[in-house]
């Protein structure tokens, strides 16, 4: 079993190059919302630095809705429809309540029969429900509406791309980040290991999101809610290799002054269990499948695995971004024999968190 141990930052794949020469790698799958076609420009002074970051800074704040803002109620529905590739497809509810100085108490449930309750409140954090993870849609769909950009520190050390694209009628300024360190000649385009973020710059509103290839997250603010100077989607849609895997709502969002304090006292079964499970950043890592010497007419094919990451380490709901490639199934399961198990955080809170591992197959001509 491969164990992977320390912090999960995107890693450099383990290859050895021959002399005279790389080997290519093939570009990422065409896809309809891969709308990054035209040039590319690394950003390396720090002026550029400094006005990319600010508006991935000003993008991230739209949905950072807890702090110094109103208390509130939100209220989302989502339907999921994976074909089996991950747990309770079919209809969700989720309802969030958030008092200032009180704390965040949501709830989910899927008409397929999960429930979950969790409650935080200041440095301690509370749950009930089945299982010792919390669903990968469940917390995708968190995700979308509360944390879809990476933050600081990680974006400071990434390595920026812009692109203007055309999406919806509207030019967007696409800013593509990663943190490898290429052992092979990119393809032109995307590049695997980059994660995708376009932005309105008029508006400062996301408009696609891409944490890897194959996957997507389209923002749609047609009659957007907005309360205290922030700005959720209506809809969020989620596509993996073309297909829509779920599709979210925001059916309402409202102010509360003040929340029934009863709903942020813990249940003697949160007690119990505390401390709750923390939803943390999504991560990347890039290995070869088989690693070792690579010739210099080689092609390097990826395929990334998109999963989630239990606590204890162990890699779950595993599934290909690229279905259709004839390597995705190998893929996936060098993926559910990989363990990521780490430090317990310092908090002594569990963690789960998203992982998109980049396998690499190697073919030569």
């Amino acid at each position: 079993m491969t164990i992977l141990k320390g912090t999960l930052l995107l890693i450099a794949a383990v290859g050895t190059l021959c002399q005279g020469g790389a080997p290519r790698t093939a570009p990422i799958p065409n896809d309809p919302l891969e709308i990054v076609s035209g040039v590319i420009r690394v950003v390396d002074t720090p002026a550029d630095r400094d006005a990319i970051l600010n508006l991935l800074n000003r993008a991230r704040s739209s949905y950072a809705l807890r702090g110094d803002g109103p208390g509130y109620d939100l209220k989302v529905s989502f339907d999921v429809d994976s074909g089996g590739e991950t747990q309770y497809d079919g209809a969700w509810e989720m309802e969030e309540i958030y008092g200032p100085g009180q704390g965040i108490h949501w709830t989910a449930k899927a008409a397929a029969g999960y429930t979950t309750t969790q409650i935080s409140l200041d440095k301690h954090s509370y749950g009930e429900g089945p299982g010792t993870t919390l669903p990968l849609r469940l917390h995708e769909a968190r995700g979308a509406l509360f944390g879809a950009i990476a933050t600081a520190p990680y974006v400071d050390r990434d390595f920026i791309r812009t692109s203007t694209a055309t999406f919806d009628g509207v030019e967007l300024t696409c800013v593509l980040l990663s943190r490898a360190q290429h052992a092979a000649i990119p393809a032109p385009g995307r590049w695997w290991e980059e994660s995708e973020d376009c932005i309105d710059p008029q508006s400062g509103l996301l408009k696609l999101h891409s944490l890897a290839p194959g996957r997507y997250e389209v923002y749609d603010y047609s009659d957007a809610p907005t309360l205290g100077g922030h700005t959720l989607p209506r809809k969020v849609t989620v596509t993996e290799g073309g297909k829509t895997v779920m599709e979210l709502r925001v059916d309402s969002w409202t102010e509360l002054p003040s929340a029934d304090p009863a709903l942020f006292v813990p249940t003697q079964e949160m007690k119990e269990r505390e401390p709750g499970i923390a939803m943390a950043e999504a991560r990347k890592t890039s290995v070869f499948y088989k690693p070792g010497p690579l010739a210099a007419n080689s092609t390097i094919h990826p395929v990334c695995v998109f999963a989630l990451i239990a606590p204890s380490g162990q890699v779950t709901e595993a599934h290909s971004l690229q279905p259709s490639d004839p390597n995705s199934q190998a893929a996936v399961e060098s993926a559910q024999r990989m363990n990521f198990h780490g430090p317990t955080p310092a908090q002594g809170r569990p963690e789960q968190r998203f992982v998109f591992i980049i396998e690499k197959f190697v073919s030569s001509h």
